[in-house]
């Protein structure tokens, strides 16, 4: 029951997460304010940021019960604002309401399966884990666009309400079964300020890149930079960015994991439709392999977890994030049979799913006990900034190639092999993932 209840909560989640990036072009059509259409989801981003490092430093304090129905009390109040919104700039309000509340879910879900499974079931945990977000990913955009057609895109947000409540009667009370260990002096507590510093620093380091006038972007998110990373080494284990051996590896390598594998992925449509002249269903069948092949990597890893080992899943990740973008550069190229696509999607996202749930299980095992949360928060949060930045980014390099007046293809090609390139880091980091005795686990102060 555990299981099922962790399961419909992260299934919501997706729900909404697929949904809302379907509907937005109607929602920017009625409301205006184009400048903002970017922050709908930056916001988002900034109060999952929040949300993780919040809420799973409070698990580690409290029942997970009390953080779980917090964030999807959240979740709730965000999605009624959407949904009543008059505006572009209320609608980035109820995105970050969202954001914070759908931040604490995962946080607390990661913390309920080191704490309510034994280590050897949890590759197949986070296994079931990505399957939540298989159904999601085919069902929720076709629905969306659905609801929004007959009966305006505001009851997509609207429509989640009662569906988050039924999932909330189910959830949570198998979250409630799982306990707090004792606490003891070196527990640690909740950073506020240096996660305020952090989502400042992420949100600067986005608008900056945002911005068209790279004279005044490019300051901006150095600033961000600086007020950023410091906070950031505050919020991981002591070496992440120098990526040591076991819990800072891991921590470190999801985020560059994520920064690989949506850096290409939020392009897809966009080079299958401006470049190659698909329609946008032949790009959504190409993204919808891309997620089915996720799943699949995540039940090979759950099964050849103990014999492989997360050093050799990682790598094998990272390199299937090596071919898919390269695939995808070269098949910007009209001699290149469009149908190559989806094998270069399914290739990335068989690397996710090698890559994605073993840094999770390795960041379990290396935690100190009682301070799961604080670790899996770091892990989530590196998570987050990977696909912020990751798409920012790429968004940077095709704005600049458009005001060079450069055919679509090339800075697309530059995206593609930027996260190819990406893709050989976190083959090369993968050895250090190897597991450490206990008593040289680094505590999160």
């Amino acid at each position: 029951m555990l299981l099922v209840g962790i399961v419909c909560l992260v299934t919501v989640v997706a729900m909404e997460s697929m949904a809302i990036s379907t509907v937005m072009p109607v929602v920017e059509e009625d409301l205006g304010d184009l400048w903002l259409y970017g922050w709908v989801f930056s916001a988002f981003y900034l109060g999952t940021l929040i949300g993780v490092v919040t809420g799973g430093r409070a698990v580690d304090r409290v029942r997970p019960v009390g953080p779980m129905m917090v964030g999807v009390a959240v979740f709730l109040v965000g999605l009624a604002v959407g949904g009543a919104a008059s505006g572009m700039v209320v609608l980035v309000l109820g995105r970050f309401l969202q954001g914070l509340g759908a931040g604490v879910v995962p946080a607390v879900a990661y913390v309920c399966v080191g704490r309510g499974f034994p280590v050897e079931l949890r590759p197949r945990v986070f296994a079931v884990m990505s399957t939540a977000w298989v159904v999601p990913s085919l069902v929720s955009p076709l629905l969306a666009s659905e609801i929004a057609e007959r009966f305006g895109w505001r009851w997509v947000f609207l429509g989640l309400i009662p569906v988050t409540i039924v999932v909330a009667v189910i959830g949570v009370p198998s979250v409630a079964t799982v306990r707090t260990p004792e606490r003891d002096d070196d527990h640690p507590t909740t950073p506020f300020g240096s996660v305020l510093r952090l989502a400042l620093g992420a949100g600067l380091v986005l608008g900056g890149l945002g911005l068209e006038q790279l004279v005044i972007g490019v300051p901006v998110a150095v600033v961000g930079v600086l007020i950023g990373l410091p906070a950031f080494r505050t919020l991981t284990p002591a070496g992440t960015l120098r990526a040591l051996p076991a819990l800072p590896a891991a921590v470190m390598t999801r985020g560059v994991l994520t920064f690989t594998f949506f850096s290409a992925d939020a392009f897809i449509s966009l080079a299958l439709t401006s470049v190659r002249g698909t329609s946008t269903r032949y790009a959504g069948l190409v993204l919808a392999a891309s997620s089915l092949t996720w799943t699949t990597g995540s039940w090979i890893q759950a099964r050849f977890s103990q014999r492989w080992g997360a050093p050799r899943l990682v790598r094998l990740g990272g390199l299937c994030l090596v071919v898919g973008p390269c695939v995808m550069a070269a098949s910007l190229m009209s001699a290149v049979p469009v149908a190559v696509w989806i094998l270069a999607g399914c290739a990335s996202g068989l690397g996710m799913g090698l890559a994605y749930p073993q840094l999770s299980v390795v960041t379990l095992a290396e935690a100190t006990p009682g301070q799961e949360g604080a670790a899996t928060s770091a892990l989530q949060m590196s998570d987050i900034l990977g696909v912020a930045l990751g798409t920012g980014l790429g968004g940077v390099i095709i704005s600049i190639g458009d005001r060079l007046g450069r055919p679509a293809a090339a800075p697309l090609a530059v995206v593609f092999l930027l996260a190819a390139a990406t893709g050989l880091v976190v083959a090369a980091l993968s050895h250090r993932l190897a597991q450490r005795a206990a008593d040289t686990r680094i505590s999160l102060r």
